[in-house]
């Protein structure tokens, strides 16, 4: 997606959108839209065997869908003199993960929904016993051909909304609504990365917004807490009061990209005047 007017005399700015495990670039084009109508340059990460069927995921690892990432951003770079990255759920670890990578080529992060532990209100408490057992399962086969399936509210509060998405989900239409649930091997590749991105949490010098919901019934506020205790740089936290988990899409999604919008400019500036101390 392209935007039409510059942000700053000194480049133009554009925002990479990463969509989380089992979604589609659906669940970023509000968000991208709304940051094209304030002048950035955007682009929607289709992540590697997602938009398909499960056999399609399967076949995919987390540094497949890292190479997307980085993929996407190459060709979003060569558009922009600044690049923010940001995602949502495993979206947002895949943006840190980009951000301890390519330091030198990241200027800020927007972390929606972050998610490592997936300990939301609506996840059963025994799946958060299963999980430390997930990589041990896989290793022996076994659940294979297991699913963790989605349940209501499916991320979304706005119950008209859930509606829709839920129905296309369940109907199968995965390149709409992405898949009704999470096979154990991606599952178990998503805690492969979880636990690679949170070991290097340090390491990060780009400063991020973290974008969270109260009642996020996926992920928990531990998220931001892990976030805002470990991240090498500076965060600014906006707690949501009326949304779940899919930020980008719920009644808040208005806010992500105000708020969104806000945080880039003012990075952009502080960028601008540090490029100007030095000429």
């Amino acid at each position: 997606m392209k935007s039409t007017p510059p942000i700053l005399s000194s480049g133009r700015a554009g925002v990479l959108l990463i969509h989380g495990l089992t979604g589609t670039p659906s669940e970023m084009r509000f968000v991208a839209r709304g940051l094209m109508a304030e002048g950035f340059e955007t682009e929607c990460v289709r992540l590697a065997g997602h938009c398909g069927s499960e056999a399609d995921l399967l076949a995919t690892g987390w540094r497949d869908w890292f190479a997307s990432v980085e993929e996407a951003a190459e060709v979003l770079r060569q558009r922009v003199d600044h690049l923010f990255v940001a995602g949502l759920s495993m979206g947002a670890v895949l943006a840190i993960k980009y951000a301890i990578e390519h330091p030198e080529k990241t200027s800020g992060l927007g972390l929606y929904g972050a998610t490592f532990f997936y300990d939301g209100w609506s996840v059963p408490r025994y799946w958060t016993s299963l999980t430390p057992l997930l990589a041990f399962f896989v290793r022996l086969g076994f659940g294979r051909n297991l699913v963790f399936m989605e349940s209501e509210p499916y991320g979304v509060k706005n119950e008209r909304l859930r509606r829709i998405i839920a129905g296309k989900m369940l109907a199968g239409d995965a390149r709409a609504a992405g898949l009704p649930g999470n096979p154990w091997p991606s599952l178990e590749q998503f805690f492969r990365l979880s636990r690679d991105v949170q070991k290097n949490l340090h390491r990060v010098r780009a400063p991020a917004l973290a974008l969270h919901a109260r009642e996020d019934d996926v992920a928990s506020l531990k998220n931001v807490f892990l976030i805002q205790r470990s991240l090498g740089a500076p965060v600014e936290t906006v707690i949501l009061a009326n949304s779940y988990h899919m930020i980008t899409v719920d009644q808040e999604k208005t806010v992500v990209v105000a708020r969104s919008a806000d945080f880039f400019r003012r990075v952009l500036a502080r960028e601008k005047a540090a490029e100007s101390a030095l000429s």
